[in-house]
């Protein structure tokens, strides 16, 4: 249960753990076992908790209001492990009635279906070893090469229908392949649950929870702990920016902009045609604070990458004149989410000192990867989205006009050592028919690899830290699908080996 203390952290937000105490828990010391539940809908009339253990009855198991907090919260006898539910939610706007997932939830179903499932986090971790020596492995001055990897397309069961292949299947093969090929680090598109797969986990509604489509949280345990055991780093991807209008998620949760910004100038994204992120409302902040926190602490993450954080810094990122709102000082930049990403990464370092936070960042943003004490934003690395940009417009060219186009390799010197960067050769470059890294390269097949060989040479060579997304270390031709598997058989032949060695 929610103790005065919780209240009041999470309405101020200052609660990192809030996952320890929202959501559904399973109560077994109680003179009859059953599940706490809690939820925060301050603008809610009524809620209660709907599920399998009483047939989705609507006036079986009310919530009852903390204080002024704007958290439900009631027992429910019963309530076993495995069980399904969501909330039920009555407004007191328009009469506003939904069935929202749980925020909090630790496990939902398999997409499409969309109710929570009341799960427990019951794990016996083998990392130990891992765990106490990887601030070495995860130093700014330790050699980092990350294999960047979505899960549900990097090998497939070809002769079972194609299907993904579960954490547990994966974990042996992932392991042994990163091991050998002499990554440090493997970094995972997001895992947290998304109804729309063709997101790849962009598109987030479950914030606390692994993805059911490669099995329970214990499954994606299992290959966090078996990378570890085999001496490779684990990065996730973690979506702070922006969220899908999906009606079962975060959306108008109470029946109000609960987790967005009311005016969609402000909080609704125009390219992805999803909702931003209140920063500027503290329980949001204890919400997502302890998202970020859930992974460091629950999963052993050794690091977290955030995506979009240009769109979260410019009020008007991808907006045209008079479709923004500027800050109280009339500026672009969106103060609250400054304040939010200097908060978070003073809290995970101060958790959790021998990690690493990333930086999708593509612009010009100054001190990303400095400390929030000097006017820094607080990360450990940031993408050098520059230098992927101006190296393939460089390797694009055919090898004869190349003299022409020299100032794209050189440029990066002027700037190369004012951040800590990673160098990404990413999932984003090999989409959306930009072809695949093998297929940018100018000349016959000969030329082509040669060139490949040549661009993986020089990014290895350049200062920083590398990254590679699945497929560019062998040449995959086609560009990357997140319906099918890599091309390994391509394996078979010289040119796709030699790349590989």
């Amino acid at each position: 249960m929610l103790n005065a203390e919780d209240l009041h952290l999470f309405n101020e937000g200052r609660h990192y753990r809030a996952y320890q105490k929202l959501g559904a828990h399973l109560v077994t010391d109680h003179d009859e076992p059953g599940a706490c539940f809690s939820v925060w809908a301050p603008n809610a009339r009524e809620v209660s908790v709907v599920g399998s253990f009483n047939r989705w009855d609507r006036s079986a198991h009310p919530l009852f209001p903390r204080g002024t907090s704007g958290i439900w919260e009631g027992f429910v006898p019963g309530v076993r492990h495995g069980d399904l539910y969501k909330f039920h939610i009555r407004s007191h706007h328009h009469g506003y009635v939904v069935d929202k997932a749980d925020p909090f939830g630790l496990l939902h179903e398999k997409p499409p279906r969309t109710a929570s499932v009341v799960w427990n986090l019951d794990y016996q971790w083998n990392d130990q070893e891992w765990m106490q020596n990887r601030k070495a492995r995860n130093s700014l001055n330790a050699p980092i090469s990350i294999y960047e990897v979505h899960l549900g397309s990097w090998m497939r069961a070809a002769e079972e229908h194609n299907r993904p292949l579960s954490c547990r299947e994966l974990a042996p093969r992932l392991a042994e392949y990163v091991e050998r090929m002499g990554f440090t680090h493997v970094e995972l598109l997001p895992v947290m649950e998304h109804p729309f797969y063709a997101s790849w986990g962009y598109q987030t509604t479950g914030y606390f929870a692994p993805t059911a489509r490669y099995g329970t949280p214990q499954d994606f345990m299992f290959l966090v702990d078996h990378l570890h055991q085999h001496g490779i780093g684990v990065i996730l991807d973690w979506v702070p920016s922006h969220f899908p209008s999906d009606g079962h998620g975060l959306a108008y949760f109470d029946g109000t902009h609960l987790f967005e910004h009311a005016d969609s100038r402000k909080g609704f994204h125009p390219d992805w045609k999803t909702h931003i992120f209140n920063y500027g409302r503290t329980e949001v902040r204890s919400f997502l604070m302890s998202s970020g926190m859930f992974w460091l602490d629950k999963y052993h993450a050794d690091g977290l990458r955030v995506d979009a954080v240009a769109s979260m810094l410019y009020l008007d990122y991808s907006r045209k004149e008079g479709e923004w709102l500027p800050n109280q000082y009339g500026g672009r930049e969106n103060l609250e989410a400054i304040d939010f990403l200097r908060q978070f990464n003073q809290e995970a370092y101060q958790e959790h000192p021998d990690i690493q936070t990333f930086a999708e960042e593509s612009t010009a943003w100054p001190m990303v990867s400095r400390p929030p004490y000097v006017g820094g934003l607080g990360f450990g690395l940031k993408w050098d989205m520059g230098w992927m940009h101006d190296t393939l417009e460089y390797f694009k060219q055919d090898p004869i006009h190349r003299k022409y186009h020299h100032q794209k390799l050189t440029f990066r010197m002027l700037y190369g050592f004012t951040e800590n960067f990673v160098l990404p050769l990413s999932h984003d470059e090999v989409v959306h028919g930009k072809g695949s890294l093998l297929g940018k390269m100018p000349g016959d097949e000969w030329q082509r690899f040669a060139n490949m060989r040549l661009l993986l040479g020089y990014m290895f060579a350049q200062p920083g830290k590398k990254l590679l997304f699945m497929g560019g270390e062998f040449g995959q031709v086609p560009e990357w699908g997140h319906e099918w598997g890599l091309e390994w058989y391509v394996l078979q032949y010289r040119t796709h080996r030699g790349l590989q060695k």
